[in-house]
């Protein structure tokens, strides 16, 4: 299959849309605590829609992982085991800092790490620096770093500025310093869902032997990646149940329109899985330098994010400076995607 960068860019904002988009059903769900809804949306991200798309869209599903090497599933579940826990605690950074802050300051580490470990782990990153495509798609990475340090700075502008009555009023447990620890343990732990997709390579090869279209490849990784990722958060769901005396809550409780909360954690879920759907599909289109599609990713979700907490009324009460830090943080992001795709698009006429 001929790469095509620019249906892959597009995919990637698909991607960063739907992560973007996924934590708001969240905010309709009532009268459950965090551990009940985030377990109920985890199933079907982590379990019941990975297995339904892959069995559907891929070929010999269950033979393919029965042929993968013993070594690519173990480090594709651990990795995503590592990634689970920037996952649970993503969702925290998104209680303590909002939509627009949190995914900022997360998505900041995850992109770093992300974006760059990968080929420095391969070896690969010296002959990016010895080729115009590898230039080009590392300036495009520095534009998107640059982008979410400004999106960090409109945040903490805004947070200098607000009152304590104003932040609560729109992020009901809003609290900097704890969110900032939690936004970097998460930032740098979700990053090892990048080394996660790296490591099921041989598994992407198998399913293609086995008559898999190139575009759906990366669909029985994901099936891996996303067990790891569910083992992590259902541990320690498990245990807020237990701390929490919260576990009744799936049955009824007091108030809780359960048919509802049910259908927005379903929603919710299936909203989240769908971003490395697309991702998946659009790291097949960016050829040699796919390692690239997580700055695609990061950029497009930061956007999106950025933009539900525009929608959401998270900036209500921001100065003109702070709004002005906001947009040009997307500008820049946005530009970043641009570049990363036309280092994407020099490396096709390379290879050709």
């Amino acid at each position: 299959m001929n790469p095509n960068p620019a249906l892959g860019v597009f995919f990637h904002w698909l991607g960063g849309l739907a992560s973007g988009s996924f934590y708001v059903p969240f905010r309709g769900v009532k009268k459950w605590s965090w551990e009940t809804y985030w377990l109920v949306g985890g199933f079907f991200s982590w379990i019941i829609v990975p297995w339904v798309l892959g069995g559907f869209m891929t070929h010999d599903l269950l033979v393919v992982l029965g042929e993968a090497p013993v070594k690519a599933l173990f480090w594709t579940y651990f990795f995503g085991v590592l990634w689970g826990f920037g996952g649970l605690t993503f969702g925290l950074t998104m209680r303590y800092l909002g939509m627009s802050l949190g995914m900022a300051m997360v998505l900041g580490y995850c992109a770093a790490f992300g974006t760059l470990m990968p080929p420095l782990f391969a070896g690969t990153f010296g002959t990016l620096l010895a080729t115009k495509p590898g230039l080009v798609i590392l300036g495009g990475v520095a534009v998107c770093m640059l982008g979410i340090a400004v999106a960090g700075m409109a945040g903490m502008t805004k947070e200098r500025e607000m009152s304590a009555e104003q932040k609560l009023s729109v992020i009901k447990e809003f609290d900097f310093k704890k969110g900032v620890l939690v936004a970097t343990f998460s930032g740098v732990m979700s990053a090892c869902f990048s080394y996660a997709l790296a490591a099921g390579d041989p598994i992407k090869v198998l399913t293609v032997q086995h008559g898999t279209p190139p575009l759906w490849q990366g669909l029985p990784v994901l099936v891996v990646v996303l067990l790891g990722g569910f083992s992590t958060n259902f541990i320690w769901c498990v245990i807020l149940h237990v701390k929490n005396h919260s576990a009744h809550e799936y049955l009824g409780a007091a108030g809780a329109p359960m048919g509802l909360n049910y259908l927005l954690s379903a929603i919710a879920g299936t909203t989240w899985y769908f971003q490395f759907f697309f991702y998946t599909m659009g790291e097949t289109q960016m050829g040699v330098y796919k390692f690239s599609s997580w700055t695609l990713h990061m950029a497009s979700i930061i956007i999106f994010s950025n933009l539900w907490g525009l929608g959401l009324h998270e900036w209500r009460g921001a100065s003109s400076r702070a709004m002005r830090l906001l947009f040009f943080s997307i500008f820049l992001l946005v530009l970043s995607t641009v570049i990363v795709g036309y280092g994407n698009y020099l490396g096709t006429k390379v290879e050709l």
